[in-house]
């Protein structure tokens, strides 16, 4: 049974810390933490010091220059680690790989612009579509952590109703986000979702999915989500080749703005970001783009080149592609 918990005004707590050193006066510095679906503000860091002069900047790696985009390359040493991650793709029957409705048709290359989207694979042109149903005005929040079978479950039912999540990472050992989950629910229980369109607030992985597809879809749940347990056991399974990425806290520092992460969860290139993001406490707002999503038009218009996974850091202006650089660019920029 999914527990729900309608709120007018969801509660946003903020967490306090104290700094002190035993060589100098004690220090007490504010660290406020605010859970929000505006993505401008969804996290925000204010940092005070007694004088008044502390300050949270975060900025590039020196010398960091963004990679160029190699289409289907892997870069030399990471082979194993794409595999590993691809075996869920097996175990989950594709699920998280298309979008509701995803149909594709062969046609010809003049009939589809070279500056609109398609899938075009030597000299085979693919056009693909999809069914979306209501987007939400803002971004749904859910808290939840890479390596947990049931938050890849509602993950998966995200990917395929095209829907943009504002997720907080809760690994173990977080400081962060996985006390407030408490906090608001009453249980550290994951997933939990905060859908701030509705004032619903609920745990429950099948809870959620139900929710989801009722209110952003034609309200079906895809078979490989309806099995039960069976459905949890393969999600536990998917992990295999990954066991034990995007459960542990990573001491990081939490930045301002969450980031924006262009991805969906049936990529194997995609996931090994996310571990990073969910390790290192990184609140980001997936831009899921499955095949069939009309994102992958506008991720085009935006990059001038379609590929995922696709970061967009508004702490340090940073636009990149490249799974391996971008997991590079996470640690050097964020782990404490």
């Amino acid at each position: 049974m999914a527990g729900i918990l309608v709120n007018n005004i969801l509660p946003q707590p903020p967490i306090l810390r104290s700094v002190s050193s035993s060589r100098r006066p004690s220090i007490r510095t504010l660290v406020m933490v605010k859970a929000s679906s505006e993505p401008s503000e969804s996290v925000s860091v204010s940092t005070k010091t007694s004088d008044d002069t502390g300050a949270v900047v975060f900025t590039a790696p020196p010398g960091f220059k963004p990679p160029e985009p190699k289409r289907f390359a892997v870069k030399s040493g990471k082979l194993f680690d794409v595999l590993g991650a691809a075996i869920g793709l097996f175990f989950r029957f594709g699920t998280g790989v298309f979008v509701s409705g995803y149909s594709a048709s062969f046609v010809s290359k003049e009939e589809i612009p070279a500056d609109q989207y398609a899938l075009r694979l030597g000299g085979i042109t693919v056009k693909e579509t999809a069914k979306v149903g209501l987007r939400p005005e803002k971004p749904i929040g859910i808290y939840e952590f890479e390596g947990c079978p049931f938050c890849r479950k509602v993950r998966e039912m995200v990917a395929v109703l095209d829907l943009d999540i504002l997720y907080y990472p809760c690994p173990r050992g977080s400081p962060n986000f996985r006390p407030k989950v408490k906090q608001m629910g009453g249980k550290q229980q994951f997933p939990y979702m905060v859908d701030p369109n509705t004032g619903v607030s609920m745990y429950e992985s099948d809870g959620i999915i139900k929710y989801l597809s009722e209110k952003y879809g034609d309200g079906t749940v895809p078979l490989s989500l309806s099995l039960g347990a069976l459905t949890a056991i393969t999600a536990g399974f998917a992990m295999i080749g990954r066991m034990g990425k995007g459960n542990l806290y990573t001491p990081a520092k939490l930045p301002p703005k969450p980031l924006e992460f262009w991805a969906y969860e049936g990529s194997p290139f995609c996931k090994l970001v996310r571990e990073v993001l969910v390790e290192l406490e990184l609140p980001h707002i997936q831009r899921s783009c499955a095949r069939g999503s009309p994102k992958r038009q506008e991720l085009l218009e935006k990059a001038g080149h379609f590929q995922v996974p696709y970061l967009e850091d508004p702490n340090t202006g940073v636009a990149m592609f490249e799974s391996a650089e971008i997991v590079e660019y996470l640690k050097q920029t964020y782990a404490a």
